[in-house]
């Protein structure tokens, strides 16, 4: 070896130094010659802002015309204009009726402060009912009363969620693309598939109509947020708009901290695996700590925040972390934990939601983890609420049907090619991560590494996550299926993707960089086209036709509670009917559509006991503690003929009531008392020493309670 001479090293600093100086020099007088030097081009920035512009201008323009037909087709399936108010508000069922009735009492209450104390203490607590307390704020601030009926002020703010929702979903698809083509294509797929993706045509006023379009915001703005390329200034404003959404959410919807735990074990995934910087997702989880406390504080100190999985496994996520950093890096116990970090949060996110359910006194949401033990087979039950629970169309795993409808959309087969090759890419980042490679700041198209991308890992996981969920759940698919839509549309508009199937073909024939550009272009406008041909007409022809939906015998039934029963009459009958006519007569009732709360299970449970097979006078003791005057028959339910044998109401409760006999596949029903609303009909002791019957058409019959029984012969 050649030893250099003494004071070489420094010679060749001070040289380095001097170049480094004359750098300096003449870059600042190239910047003196040239001003302009380093700048972004005038027409560079133009075209920024001209791409910008045209993209938010066509996000919004679908928002808007997917708002202005939901109107449309509303109208013409109800024919709203043309109806009397009454005929309007029975359109609402089941739960939808309470919660239209809630925005309705407070519009006609005093004051804003007697109607929100009136009803804040009973109905908020129980419901989450901020959506009408809202919309009749907003309704009475801004004068609409002279300008528009308030139910029309409903259903628009409904509509208009609906638009945000949709323009959420566009600037998502957008973000990862990069071209708003593929918003547009989010849209129509999402337009196409109506039926799978929103529950807007069965009920207006539900929960999730009102609480998803917020999450949806959120989601986007979580999109830009784990962006690696992305400036301060964005970074900022997309944290923001997560704290504002994520707050939002929780505030709408009694079960969003469940689909918010649903997205942070995909941030956890993500951070475990090294493929997102954990700066952000730590800053995520402080955002869901403090939507959790805020609510906690805004819902009346809802227990059910408290004993959530969200809150015990961002917990355990940050104690896990803690005990990360005071570990010393390199030494044996800190290995090991990054080895057992899996299990150790998963072990303290158990043990935590444990000693919360413990020493937090809570009875919420108790029959959704009974129901899951029998869905799963671990438990087998007779019990009425679970078994008709197991008999909802939307708790069955999905039909056949429903993949026949994504798959001739062509959506689902372009989300599978997307997924596939999302998949194989990302898992190739994971080997490298374990083998050490660092995460990179920046993906270029040449790279052809599609995985490399954190928030387009993120939606992978989170996708994979709710299509699990909605293989079990068929309700799940309306958290599912809007996502379905808008990575296929992202996937086939994305010159990375298709850049990363050419690196593994290794394509030579053609350059693949301008072949991936050709057919991120080619590829969504041959879609866009095929399904503006096979579906286009079939909209048009939805908002032309004129369908009718019209229900006298339950107008009639209003019509005599209004004229003929007196004020303070309590009804009882089925809670579906006790909804309608809690909304259209203001009248009290002793049940509700309502399947949340544990108490109001029990008490469906034992209204429903009208249409088994027990005496009158158990029946007479089951209404009177409940301070009923007035049952009411439902024809329908009563002599209901079921497509599945075993889940009609009246089969679940001969078996509750032990009243029916499986052999095989036949069963068979035996008690010493007939079915109640057959024997009711007929006029003959006991039932009339109990019951008198005083209104009655095709569809009701109408009895009153007697307070002062008299016995016939």
């Amino acid at each position: 070896l050649l030893k250099l001479p003494s004071g070489t090293a420094d010679l060749r600093q001070r040289k380095k130094q001097n170049c480094s100086e004359a750098d300096k020099m003449s870059s600042k007088e190239r910047k003196k010659e040239n001003p302009n030097l380093g700048r972004t081009p005038k027409y560079v920035l133009f075209q920024r802002f001209a791409k910008l512009f045209f993209g938010c201008l066509a996000a919004v323009t679908s928002g808007m015309m997917y708002a202005v037909y939901l109107s449309t087709y509303h109208e013409r399936k109800f024919w709203f204009s043309s109806r009397q108010e009454l005929e309007r508000e029975i359109t609402f069922q089941g739960d939808s009726a309470i919660y239209y009735s809630f925005y309705k009492d407070l519009l006609k209450a005093p004051s804003f402060e007697r109607g929100h104390n009136y009803k804040t203490i009973n109905a908020v607590q129980q419901m989450t009912l901020y959506p009408e307390l809202i919309a009749s704020v907003l309704y009475q601030a801004s004068g609409s009363e002279e300008v528009i009926e308030p139910v029309y002020f409903y259903i628009g703010i409904v509509f208009g969620l609906q638009g945000i929702y949709v323009t959420a979903l566009f600037i998502t698809s957008w973000v990862m693309s990069g071209t708003w083509l593929a918003g547009m294509l989010t849209v129509a797929w999402f337009i196409i598939n109506r039926t799978d993706t929103t529950r807007i045509d069965y009920s207006i006023p539900s929960r999730e109509n009102w609480a998803l379009p917020y999450f949806a915001c959120q989601v986007a703005a979580l999109t830009g947020y784990l962006k690696n390329n992305i400036n301060s200034s964005a970074e900022s404003f997309c944290y923001l708009l997560v704290s504002a959404a994520t707050y939002t959410f929780m505030m709408m919807w009694e079960y969003s901290h469940y689909l918010l735990f649903v997205q942070a074990v995909c941030l956890f995934l993500l951070d475990s695996l090294t493929l997102v910087q954990t700066e952000k997702v730590h800053e995520v989880y402080k955002i869901y700590l403090f939507s959790l406390f805020l609510g906690y504080l805004l819902q009346f100190e809802n227990p059910a925040l408290l004993v959530s999985p969200l809150l015990s496994l961002v917990a355990a996520l940050m104690l896990s972390k803690c005990l990360e950093v005071n570990m010393k890096k390199g030494t044996f116990i800190s290995r090991l934990l990054k080895i057992m970090h899996f299990y150790l949060v998963f072990t303290i996110t158990v043990t935590l939601n444990f000693l919360l359910k413990m020493f937090v006194p809570h009875k919420e949401n108790e029959h959704l983890l009974k129901f899951l033990e029998v869905r799963f087979g671990l438990n087998t039950t007779k019990n009425f609420t679970m078994n008709w629970l197991l008999c909802q169309e939307s708790l069955q795993a999905p039909s056949q049907d429903f993949f026949l409808r994504l798959t001739q959309s062509s959506v689902l087969p372009f989300y599978i090619l997307v997924l596939i090759i999302c998949l194989f890419s990302v898992t190739q980042v994971i080997f490298k991560r374990i083998g050490g490679e660092p995460l990179k700041e920046t993906v270029t198209l040449e790279d052809g590494k599609i995985g490399e991308r954190p928030e387009i890992v993120y939606h992978i996981v989170h996708t994979l996550l709710l299509g699990s969920l909605a293989m079990i759940l068929e309700g799940m698919k309306y958290f599912w299926t809007p996502y379905v839509c808008m990575l296929a549309a992202f996937g086939v508009c994305s010159p990375e993707l298709w850049m990363t199937l050419f690196k593994w073909l290794r394509l030579k024939a053609v350059h693949p960089i301008l072949l991936a550009l050709i057919l991120s272009m080619a590829v969504p406008t041959i879609i866009g086209f095929s399904l503006w041909k096979e579906f286009f007409p079939r909209i048009m022809t939805e908002l032309s036709e004129l369908q009718e939906f019209y229900d006298p015998d339950t107008v009639e039934l209003m019509m005599w509670i209004k004229r003929q029963a007196p004020v303070a009459a309590v009804f009882a009958g089925s809670p579906q009917l006790m909804g309608v006519i809690k909304l259209c007569t203001g009248w009290m009732v002793t049940s509700l559509p309502l399947y949340n709360d544990d108490d109001l299970l029990k008490r469906n449970e034992n209204i429903y006991q009208i249409y088994s097979k027990r005496s009158a006078e158990d029946i007479y003791k089951i209404l009177t503690s409940y301070k009923a005057s007035y049952l009411i028959i439902e024809d329908s339910i009563c002599n209901e003929v079921g497509p599945v044998k075993g889940c009609r109401i009246k089969d679940l409760l001969d078996i509750a009531n032990g009243h029916m006999v499986c052999d095989e596949n036949e069963s068979y029903t035996y008690s010493k008392y007939g079915r109640f609303c057959h024997e009711i009909k007929m006029n003959h002791s006991p039932y009339v020493n109990y019951f008198t019957r005083v209104y009655w058409n095709r569809s009701y019959f109408v009895y009153r309670i007697n307070t002062v029984i008299s016995f016939q012969s």
